[in-house]
């Protein structure tokens, strides 16, 4: 038998008068023509849209058929960490530190934030890993994976913002103008949680071993963000916690929305930044990665 070539087969089409379209392959590799590629993932983008409304909405019925209490899980691990770290702190247990908010607000908050980035990073490796058997079957946008579950973090954070609209009355806190921006500062701590589930998404389709460590993944992340406790000043901690990209996204986007001012603000712009390079990487790796992950599975 011919030797197969090193890069997966690449459909082109060509029309043939009166006959249906001819299927032709190549084995020349996707980044070797970067222009047509880019071109090919917008148009799969834009062409997604139908199909990834109609995957939000199945999973978002079946998100919620299969359970008694519905939304309130969403509110769950945020009131259950504050209300435990509230107990420690008042008994002395824990020395957390001055926060700028009343420090059951400030955790709720903090931690509402971190879910809605952890939702991001794991939707996407769950949504390859909970369609394998379509994907292996159907030849359709892989964009539309990708729609369906940013669609479901914003569903999810819709549902987030009764908690926080309910901590802003139960400890006054005022509104300022800054919380309308909020939500862009939001959208680029998604970008970035995005980005790393598209990198990881076709390896968690061959291999659970990456579904299961996410969790412990996550955890020891949100250790080293300024989530539980507020922003360390001096030590070897502080610069790794400094050094963590959430750092300054997820702060400002706290502060934009209670406090009113950005504690660090060229800290933010370049952690947007690396949040845009990650998500444009994870977007090349998950398209060119995903044909070879779909004939894996599918062999």
């Amino acid at each position: 038998m011919p030797r197969q070539s090193q890069h997966l087969p690449r459909p082109l089409i060509s029309n043939s008068p009166g006959d249906l379209p001819e299927v032709v392959y190549s084995s020349t590799s996707l980044l070797r023509q970067p222009l047509k590629l880019m071109g090919a993932m917008g148009r799969d983008l834009l062409a997604a849209r139908e199909l990834a409304w109609r995957l939000l909405v199945r999973d978002i019925r079946s998100q919620y058929r299969q359970s008694l209490l519905g939304v309130f899980w969403a509110f769950v691990p945020p009131i259950a960490t504050a209300v435990g770290l509230t107990l420690a702190n008042n008994a002395e247990v824990l020395n957390i530190g001055e926060t700028d908010l009343p420090y059951p607000a400030y955790v709720m908050l903090s931690m509402t934030l971190w879910q809605t980035f952890a939702e991001s990073l794991t939707g996407q490796v769950q949504a390859v890993t909970n369609a394998k058997y379509l994907l292996s079957r159907i030849n359709f946008p892989r964009e539309a994976l990708v729609l369906s579950q940013l669609g479901q973090v914003g569903f999810n954070f819709l549902i987030k913002l009764v908690l926080i609209g309910a901590l802003f009355l139960w400890f006054k806190m005022p509104v300022g103008w800054t919380a309308i921006v909020a939500p862009v500062a939001l959208l680029h701590l998604v970008s970035f949680g995005t980005g790393i589930g598209l990198l990881l998404a076709p390896f968690g389709g061959l291999y659970e071993d990456i579904s299961k460590g996410l969790g412990l993944f996550l955890t020891a992340w949100l250790f080293v963000t300024p989530v539980l406790y507020p922003l360390p000043q001096s030590g070897l901690f502080a610069a790794l916690v400094r050094l963590n990209p959430v750092t300054p996204l997820l702060m400002t986007t706290r502060e934009l929305a209670t406090i009113g001012t950005v504690s660090d603000p060229s800290a933010f712009w370049i952690a947007s930044l690396i949040a845009l390079l990650v998500l444009l990487l994870g977007w090349l790796v998950h398209r060119v990665a995903m044909p070879f992950m779909i004939e894996r599975i599918s062999a």
